[in-house]
C-alpha cells in the first residue's frame, strides 16, 4: 500500500518531518507532495482550501481513505515499525491525546511564526505528483 503525505512545503518544521521520514521510509509506504502543487492535488480532489486544516494523510489505493491534521501525524506514524503499539498507547490516554490534538491546532495555526518559513517550497526525491501524473518533467529532487 502507498500514502500520499501532503505537507506545507513552505513550512521549516513540515520540510523538516517530510525529509527524517522520506530518510526512515525511502518511499517504500510514503510518497509526498507539497500543498502548493495545486496540480498533483486536483488529482486527489483537494483544494488549497482543504490544507487550511492541516496535513493530510491520502491511501492512494482507497483516495477516499484520508485522514487531515493530527489524525494524519498519527496515522502516518502508525504505519511505522512499532508504530502501532506507540498510537494505540497515546490514542488511549484521553489526557493525552486531547493536548495533543490542541497543540497540533496551535501549532499549525502558528507554524511559520514558531518555525519560520522556507524560501523555496520544499520538494522530496519520493513526490507523489511523478508517480500521479507519470510525467518525469514535472518531477523534483
Amino acid at each position: 500500500m502507498s500514502y500520499a503525505v501532503i505537507y506545507d512545503g513552505n513550512c521549516n518544521l513540515c520540510a523538516n518531518f517530510v525529509s527524517i521520514l522520506e530518510k526512515y521510509d525511502r518511499g517504500r509506504q510514503f510518497f509526498y507532495v507539497p500543498m502548493q502543487d495545486q496540480e498533483t492535488l486536483d488529482i486527489f480532489n483537494i483544494s488549497s482550501k482543504d490544507c487550511e486544516m492541516g496535513m493530510i494523510l491520502v491511501d492512494r489505493n482507497n483516495p477516499m481513505s484520508r485522514w487531515q491534521g493530527s489524525e494524519a501525524a498519527e496515522e502516518i506514524v502508525r504505519r511505522l515499525p512499532m508504530g502501532a503499539s506507540l498510537i494505540a498507547a497515546y490514542r488511549s490516554l484521553f489526557p493525552l491525546k486531547a493536548m495533543g490534538d490542541a497543540a497540533y491546532i496551535q501549532i499549525r495555526d502558528h507554524r511559520y511564526q514558531l518555525f519560520g518559513k522556507r524560501d523555496r517550497t520544499y520538494h522530496t526525491a519520493y513526490p507523489v505528483g511523478c508517480v500521479a501524473r507519470d510525467n518525469s518533467a514535472q518531477c523534483h529532487n
